[in-house]
């Protein structure tokens, strides 16, 4: 026999009605884990509702999350304006609304001619009530850090600043995406890091910090950079965070060999800084590649598409974009003929930063069929958009010294 119930009936408000006292009812058995609200009927700005429970001064309230496209607005009702506000959302704004309790999820859809369809599932294990109304935030790295505040981005009491709030978010969303590629890569202990082009360090202390607080690596971390102040102030905030395995070099990437590279970063770099940081860590055998491209001159430069497209690359825009889909493919496909296998994804919303491709590439899982076949694809991407070289591609072969 089916768990799921489905309640229907010729008159809608009984339906809809019934979904309100169940709320109700779990609010006061305080069984409510949380109710949503989505499938918003016309596209705008809000996009979904969320509402849990809170405790506040020892009194029981609905928190309810008004989840815009650019931010959340948080507002505090008792149990009867939080039915309320169902029923002015439900129907007219929202079509869908999940109701979730200890044992069960009651699910409310909504048609476009108004009428509803309520079903009942139980749980296949039994939910908690969460009533704490600071819901801490799991993050892979604390804002009390030291190195925070010595890099402007956090208070000397610990408190994220209003002004970098975006680079906040780009550290952790980017530590996000390591702890991924960490826990697919086979890695040594005594991990050797490269990053190539690393600036104020901003994302080297946090990655330092992680993989040696978080995740107990023995690492040792070089930032290369070729302004002199910005090394020597990096190395002085890491001496004073504490940082042993984390040191600055002022060096051109072109003449950093290191003995040893288990991992490369490349964050940035500017347009054929990223192929030639790309290279030197495919030819020192690391493990682990990790680059965000931007830049893309030296392709968009030389591409002459000779088909339909050519009427479109007319537009500026529209060819800068093309020019950094080319760019980036191509050096994913090599990195595959390589060896590695390779993600191209966007590592945090445009709204925090342009520069949001990251490419990651981990040593290994690609056939050797894969392998020849990549090389193909490149040479028709070249003939499609009339590019006689990609840089990575020269670098690769050999034809210009690294």
């Amino acid at each position: 026999m089916s768990d799921i119930n489905i309640v229907s009936n010729e008159d809608p408000i009984s339906e809809t009605g019934q979904f309100y006292q169940l709320f109700q009812e779990a609010f006061d058995a305080e069984e409510l884990v949380k109710c949503t609200l989505s499938k918003p009927r016309q596209s705008g700005e809000l996009k979904n509702i969320y509402l849990r429970p809170v405790t506040l001064k020892k009194e029981l309230k609905i928190a309810v999350t008004y989840r815009y496209k650019t931010r959340d607005e948080v507002k505090n009702h008792s149990c009867l304006e939080a039915i309320s506000l169902l029923e002015q959302y439900l129907g007219t704004y929202f079509l869908n609304s999940d109701l979730i309790t200890t044992r069960k999820i009651h699910a409310l859809s909504i048609s476009k001619s108004a009428r509803p369809l309520l079903t009942t599932r139980k749980l296949s294990q039994e939910k908690q009530v969460d009533t704490a109304h600071d819901r801490r935030k799991k993050r892979l790295l604390e804002p009390g850090a030291s190195w925070l505040h010595a890099l402007g981005i956090t208070s000397a009491q610990g408190i994220v600043l209003a002004s970098s709030q975006d680079k906040w978010r780009q550290i952790n969303k980017f530590l996000e995406n390591i702890a991924a590629v960490v826990q697919s890569a086979k890695l040594p202990h005594d991990l050797h890091i490269a990053d190539m082009g690393s600036g104020k360090g901003y994302l080297t202390f946090a990655l330092y910090d992680y993989l040696t607080q978080h995740l107990g690596y023995h690492a040792t971390v070089t930032g290369i950079e070729l302004r002199p102040a910005l090394v020597e102030f990096c190395n002085k905030t890491a001496k004073e965070s504490g940082f042993e395995g984390l040191n600055f070099i002022a060096q051109d990437i072109l003449q950093y060999n290191p003995p040893r590279m288990d991992m490369l970063i490349a964050l940035h770099a500017c347009d054929t800084a990223t192929d030639l940081a790309l290279a030197k860590g495919i030819k020192a055998g690391a493990g682990v590649l990790v680059v965000a491209p931007c830049c893309h001159k030296q392709i968009r430069k030389s591409m002459a598409t000779r088909d339909s497209m050519r009427s479109i690359m007319k537009f500026g825009i529209l060819e800068e974009r093309q020019a950094e889909i080319i760019t980036d493919g191509i050096r994913a496909l090599l990195l595959e003929s390589e060896g590695y296998k390779t993600h191209v994804f966007e590592f945090i919303s445009t709204e925090h930063t342009a520069k949001n491709v990251l490419i990651t590439a981990i040593k290994g899982g690609i056939s050797d069929i894969r392998k020849a076949d990549v090389l193909g694809n490149v040479q028709e991407i070249k003939g499609a958009f009339g590019i006689e070289r990609h840089y990575l591609e020269v670098l690769l072969a050999g034809d210009s010294e690294i």
